[in-house]
């Protein structure tokens, strides 16, 4: 089929750029918007059309469950292409979205139908300022680029825990990482930004624009960011280590306790600790329960000090593992990097539903550990899921007082979210998997006692209340109204988490 596609395509292609006026100019739109947009970009942004080679890879997403659907792919080569492609949807009245990493799995992105893709891939670039204190990101770089590249010159910053997500995708919307602890939030170091508007227009913000607040949490309703300047840091501690421990169901009770006992301590985990957990599906040690696996992360050592694993042996592990490295090796040591299956866009539904938590509510890790084993059981086509329990240290965003930016839950300890993931197949399979991922997360919000129910957006499934992902308070629900309906009043930027 992707052959007759590619043919189908082609002969168009041609048929078009042989027709230079006839009755069947209409049914070349290919032509025109070419024509159109040539004249606009710079010489290396390139155009792609369904069934032309590197529309595919440019729309490859990480979860296919209501992917947008796009006519045509633009990808920038300098970041004034941005503003002549968002200015060229608006005269022609088509809808766009910017995509860096393709890993944003909100449902409300497929709202998106017909339009125009900004794929940010070209806008790639780490430029360290040269008095080392800060470094300009393109708007479409990647994670470990970013790492790495900053790891050579002795430097590092606050990015996503994944190697293959973008900095900004996260960032936009506060954005969890390793580092977190030390420093805060992906967004909490951004200095300034190069962000293309619903005019189409360009400005460079920062803390002096009222933008600015917005942009630290809700950052995807207000405009496209080519660039941005963030604070970096010198490496001070580049030993990591890490130990990780796989257990059986039965467990559920001691490990979680443990973790609330001996390493998240009410809030206060120390900041060169994380844990990380997760249950999941290994039929070949256990075909009828789930296991789960749990890491502890230490940095500034080359092996993790027994006084924290010591409790966590003592409950018996299937087995465990153990070794020392650099900050470098956390996103292979806890399955994130780029060769590992989160990473890849294999055609498959990957949908979370996020809660933070203050702690582990032993009872409710019983009873979801055992509706996610009946479920997986009963229903062998989510077999494949996952359910992520997040511990990062702190200290750095609980820093920065909340009222600062638009991330709103900067007091919350823990992130927890199902993974439910499986082959698309059926209505019927949709419903079940976002019943299960709801009715997990419903089970934890109604034992943590809290009226609140917390959100974190880059996770989040898409049916959610705005208030869930940008906070409860009325005066923060009318600043960011009163900012969209400033810099986005038709509501161009409304496809990821919208505001309205």
């Amino acid at each position: 089929m992707e052959v007759v596609t590619a043919l189908l395509a082609w002969a168009m292609s041609y048929t078009c750029r042989n027709l230079a006026s006839s009755s069947l100019g209409n049914l070349c739109p290919q032509r025109d918007i070419t024509a159109e947009l040539n004249g606009r970009l710079s010489p290396d942004a390139e155009i792609f059309f369904p069934g032309s080679p590197g529309y595919a890879q440019a729309t490859n997403r990480w979860s296919v469950l209501d992917a947008p659907d796009f006519n045509i792919v633009v990808a920038p080569s300098v970041e004034s292409d941005v503003s002549e492609i968002v200015k060229y949807a608006k005269s022609r009245g088509m809808p766009y979205l910017a995509v860096n990493g393709g890993h944003g799995a909100i449902t409300t992105v497929g709202k998106v139908q017909g339009g125009i893709e900004i794929w940010l891939d070209k806008l790639s670039s780490v430029e360290i300022a040269a008095d080392g204190k800060t470094a300009t990101f393109g708007g479409g770089t990647l994670s470990k680029t970013i790492t790495d590249t900053l790891w050579a010159q002795g430097k590092q910053t606050v990015t996503g825990s994944c190697e293959c997500t973008s900095l900004l995708g996260p960032g936009l919307g506060g954005g969890h990482g390793f580092l977190q602890g030390r420093h805060g939030l992906i967004s909490d170091q951004f200095v300034s930004m190069n962000i293309v508007l619903a005019n189409g227009e360009s400005q460079t913000i920062d803390k002096d624009s009222d933008l600015w607040w917005a942009v630290q949490g809700a950052g995807h309703n207000f405009g496209i960011v080519t660039s941005v300047t963030s604070k970096i840091y010198d490496i001070r501690y580049p030993d990591w280590a890490y130990a990780s421990f796989v257990f059986t169901g039965d467990k559920v009770e001691g490990l979680y306790g443990a973790i609330n006992e001996y390493l998240l301590r009410n809030g206060t985990q120390p900041v060169y600790l994380l844990n990380y957990s997760f249950f999941f599906n290994d039929p070949s040690v256990d075909p009828e329960k789930p296991l789960i696996i749990f890491f502890i992360l230490q940095e500034g050592v080359k092996a993790v000090d027994p006084a924290y694993t010591e409790v966590f042996n003592n409950l018996a592990p299937l087995t465990t593992n153990a070794a020392g490295g650099s900050y470098t090796d956390l996103p292979s040591w806890t399955g994130n990097s780029n060769d590992a299956p989160p990473c890849q866009k294999s055609g498959l539904v990957n949908i979370r539903f996020p809660i933070d938590l203050q702690a582990y509510n032993i009872a409710a890790q019983r009873k979801v550990y055992d509706m996610f084993a009946s479920a997986t059981q009963q229903i062998p086509a989510l077999n494949g899921s996952l359910f992520l329990f997040e511990g990062y240290s702190l200290q750095g965003v609980k820093a920065i007082p909340s009222d600062q930016s638009a991330f709103p839950f900067r007091g919350d300890n823990l992130l927890v979210s199902p993974l439910i993931t499986y082959a698309p197949s059926s209505p019927e399979l949709d419903e079940a998997a976002a019943n299960l991922g709801e009715s997990l997360r419903q089970v934890l919000y109604e034992a943590s006692g809290r009226k609140e129910r917390h959100t974190y957006v880059n996770y989040a499934f898409g049916d959610e209340a705005v208030k869930n992902w940008y906070g409860y308070e009325e005066w923060r629900q009318a600043r960011l109204k009163a900012l969209k309906e400033k810099y986005d009043l038709s509501g161009k930027f409304s496809f990821y988490a919208p505001i309205a």
